[in-house]
C-alpha cells in the first residue's frame, strides 16, 4: 500500500483552467449552511454584505439535498467552523462517510432557520431572497434576520483545495 502525500485522483494544477486556479489562490472562509429536513452544506463561497438588512451570498450546488430543502423552506443558518471542525466540515462537503445520516452522533441546536452544531456559537439565521445561476453554481443571496456571535475563535479557512488556520 502506498500512501500518498497529496490526492492522486486530484486534477493535476495543469490540467485545471486558470479561473479555478485563481480561486484556489484566493482564501476562504469555511461555513456551513442547515435547514428544516434537516438538510445541510458545507460552503466556502460566502459573503457577508453589511447593509439595512445585511445579507449573505454564497454559492451552492443546485444537485444538493441541501438546496431541494432549502427551496421548500426558504429559512437557512450560516454556522462559521472552527479549526476543530474539520470533519464536520469534510462530512458535510460529501468527503466523509457519514453512517446514520449527516446530522447523526453531534448534538444539533434546532432554531427556526436550521439546525447548529453544540457549540456553533456564532451563526446568522438567514431568508431566502433569490437565487440564479452563476458559472457551474447556484448564487444564493438570503436577508440575514438574527444573528448570534460566541467568542471569535479562529476560523476554519480554505485555501488551494486544504483547511487552514490563521496562526
Amino acid at each position: 500500500m502506498t500512501i500518498h502525500s497529496t490526492d492522486p485522483f486530484a486534477t493535476p494544477d495543469e490540467e485545471k483552467s486558470a479561473v479555478r486556479r485563481l480561486r484556489g489562490r484566493l482564501a476562504s472562509p469555511v461555513t456551513l449552511w442547515t435547514t428544516a429536513g434537516p438538510a445541510g452544506l458545507t460552503v466556502s463561497s460566502t459573503v457577508v454584505a453589511d447593509g439595512d438588512p445585511g445579507r449573505v451570498l454564497g454559492l451552492i450546488d443546485d444537485e444538493s439535498d441541501f438546496w431541494a430543502a432549502l427551496e421548500a423552506s426558504g429559512r437557512f443558518a450560516v454556522v462559521t467552523l472552527t479549526p476543530a471542525d474539520r470533519q464536520l466540515a469534510d462530512r458535510f462537503a460529501g468527503l466523509m462517510p457519514a453512517p446514520g445520516g449527516l446530522f447523526a452522533g453531534d448534538g444539533w441546536t434546532e432554531t427556526e432557520y436550521g439546525p447548529v452544531p453544540v457549540g456553533g456559537d456564532t451563526w446568522a439565521g438567514c431568508r431566502l431572497e433569490s437565487s440564479r445561476v452563476l458559472g457551474w453554481a447556484l448564487l444564493v443571496e438570503a436577508v440575514i434576520e438574527t444573528v448570534e456571535l460566541g467568542p471569535s475563535p479562529r476560523p476554519l479557512l480554505h485555501y488551494r483545495g486544504r483547511y487552514h488556520v490563521l496562526e
